[in-house]
């Protein structure tokens, strides 16, 4: 069936239109999660939610091996292997650091301090679903292909909880992985999709600057380690936009910055903290280079002593032609091609990229934007929220590529 074809196929054609007592169903497992958001690595209360579920749907999901994640295959026994490569829908579960500041929201954080602000919650909500609905579809003999279900830990934690799945064995047997993240840029209803890199790379730099310190009154008889801070967070990424081709995007940006404690006192310890991100995969392997050369000769420069502590995240997600075009096609049989949108690199990390390492595979931009909404609640922000209509969207577009292959129609 050729791509046209497909773009004008009607919702119902394929198998997985999602049932509005399921949707409603999800819609409050999503806001159970949103509540209680966990951090990565101590997703256990996430965890037990999703397992009991899949349980309750008669699959037998596995735990990874750290205690948190877990895995699920779909038309595929324990221990059996698959004369069809598995198709795999992962999803991450973690949350961030931040308070949740959303107002007259029933469903806000009960955690201090902890927020589902980057839409894991709904990540993991549709692959569950998809699950949901795969799995009774099995149970009527209409699965074309196994799929494997991965709900991982600490994407949030660099360098990324997917090199914990890798080790764990989640790609044995896996020909393509698919997975989605919310982008409230783009409408509910709509997905965004883009071939080659959608995201960039992304490091995290820790800076420690020491001096001997002394009084504000005499600063050239030691070292002014605030000057040398300051100097630091302005001409190090100066420097290194003036070494590097631009066109790489490779930019150095402080998130944390601390020194000192009285106004008349120069301290002797300062720091910094950043993140360093990169469009270009070429750059991104020089940067560390670059960017240690940098800081030592702004620091010697004003007589502070500098300990760099670098460490590497994750490369750019990069989606191959293929995957990314099954998720086109998935997402044009059940909306219609204008649901499908172009859209651009952006210089935010996902580990999702570790796992395009091993096999080929593509990230969607799931719309969580209210149709006509003109506030964009940003990802990382305290009053981030989603259009749950997403959650249909994307349980519904993930059961069609299980019965799509890139080059037509399974089954």
């Amino acid at each position: 069936m050729s791509l046209e074809s497909e773009a004008g196929l009607a919702g119902d054609v394929l198998p997985g239109v999602l049932s509005e007592a399921l949707h409603a169903e999800l819609v409050a497992f999503r806001r159970d999660l949103h509540m209680h958001p966990e951090l990565g690595n101590q997703e256990f209360r996430t965890t037990a939610a999703i397992k009991e579920r899949l349980e309750q749907a008669g699959l037998r999901p596995r735990v990874l091996a750290k205690g948190t994640g877990l895995v699920c295959d779909i038309g595929l026994a324990e221990g059996e292997r698959s004369a069809i490569p598995l198709l795999a829908l992962r999803a991450d579960i973690d949350a961030l650091p931040i308070p949740d500041t959303k107002t007259d929201c029933p469903y806000r954080s009960t955690v201090p301090d902890r927020a589902h602000a980057c839409g894991h919650d709904v990540h993991t909500t549709v692959v569950l679903g998809t699950g949901l609905v795969l799995a009774d579809l099995h149970a009527k003999g209409l699965l074309p292909r196994p799929v494997r279900l991965l709900f991982q830990s600490a994407e949030e934690v660099m360098p990324g909880g997917a090199l914990d799945a890798i080790e764990d064995g989640v790609l044995k047997g896996v020909e393509r992985i698919l997975a989605v993240h919310c982008d409230p840029r783009v409408d509910a209803g709509k997905i965004g999709l883009r071939h080659g890199a959608i995201t960039s790379a992304c490091d995290r730099l820790e800076i420690a600057l020491d001096g001997p310190g002394g009084h504000t009154a005499r600063p050239h008889l030691t070292t002014d380690l605030v000057t040398a801070a300051a100097r630091v967070a302005v001409d190090v990424p100066a420097l290194i936009a003036r070494r590097v081709d631009t066109r790489a995007g490779l930019a150095l940006t402080w998130g944390r910055i601390e020194s000192g404690h009285a106004p008349n006192v120069i301290p002797q310890h300062a720091e910094l903290s950043g993140t360093v991100r990169c469009l270009d995969l070429e750059a991104w392997r020089q940067a560390p280079d670059m960017v240690h050369a940098a800081i030592d000769e702004v620091a010697t420069l004003h007589r502070a002593k500098s300990e760099i502590t670098y460490v590497r995240g994750v490369p750019p997600v990069v989606n191959d032609r293929e995957s990314t075009d099954l998720l086109r096609r998935a997402m044009a049989a059940r909306r219609g091609r204008d649901a499908v949108e172009s859209t651009e690199q952006s210089l935010g990390g996902e580990d999702f990229s570790w796992y395009l390492e091993h096999v080929p595979g593509a990230m969607a931009r799931l719309g969580v934007r209210r149709p006509g909404e003109r506030t964009v609640r940003d990802l990382h922000q305290g009053d981030f929220d989603a259009d749950e209509d997403a959650i249909k969207v994307g349980v519904e577009m993930f059961t069609a590529a299980a019965f799509l292959e890139p080059n037509g129609v399974r089954g």
